[in-house]
């Protein structure tokens, strides 16, 4: 196998924007060679074959998902009270929404996982562990509330940030993005 670091982040960034435009029918080596922009033949140089595409497609979602470290660094300074769980919710949402292509791919693998015993393995492993540190940095830095309220706050933002990006329509009349997210903290993190 061809080992371009660089090269394989970028069929990889293509395979995101495929599935996300096209979903995981539309996503062959074809597809994302010509998404990237590459000579046909490439992709199948980088991947031995489609479940390997869609597993690493799965794992560069979450490296463009991970915050820089400034972001993370911020979660352990000032106070420790809902108006910070505000900024920081608002922050990851931002970051959520602001590269659609990556959440609807997560989406559609995560459809796709339904029928792929290996993939679903794969991501439920991955979604499982970061749940586990968001609740393990949410105890760590005193944020109010408990692991039901990072829980309860992961279900609620997942699902506005699916509804933002797929149906906008649903909840326009409801508030900005930013308004929405201070409503789900605020109802859901205790005040101390």
């Amino acid at each position: 196998m061809v080992r371009n670091p660089e090269r394989r982040a970028a069929l990889l960034d293509a395979a995101i924007d495929v599935l996300a435009e096209e979903g995981a029918r539309g996503l062959t080596f074809r597809a994302v060679d010509t998404r990237a922009g590459v000579p046909a033949g490439t992709a199948s140089n980088y991947f031995a074959n489609r479940e390997e595409l869609l597993a690493q497609a799965s794992v560069r979602t979450y490296e463009r998902f991970t915050p820089d470290q400034a972001e993370w660094d911020d979660v352990f300074t000032g106070p420790r009270d809902r108006a910070k769980l505000v900024e920081l919710m608002r922050a990851t949402v931002t970051r959520l929404a602001a590269d659609p292509n990556v959440y609807l791919a997560t989406l559609e693998l995560q459809l796709e996982a339904t029928r792929r015993p290996e993939l679903r393995r794969n991501i439920t492993e991955r979604v499982r562990a970061d749940l586990d540190a968001n609740i393990a940095s949410h105890e760590e830095a005193a944020m109010p509330g408990d692991r039901d309220t990072v829980l309860v706050l992961y279900l609620a933002l997942n699902r506005l940030v699916a509804d933002h990006l797929t149906l906008p329509g649903v909840l326009a009349a409801e508030g900005s993005l930013d308004e929405l997210v201070a409503k789900v903290v605020e109802h859901v993190v205790p005040e101390h």
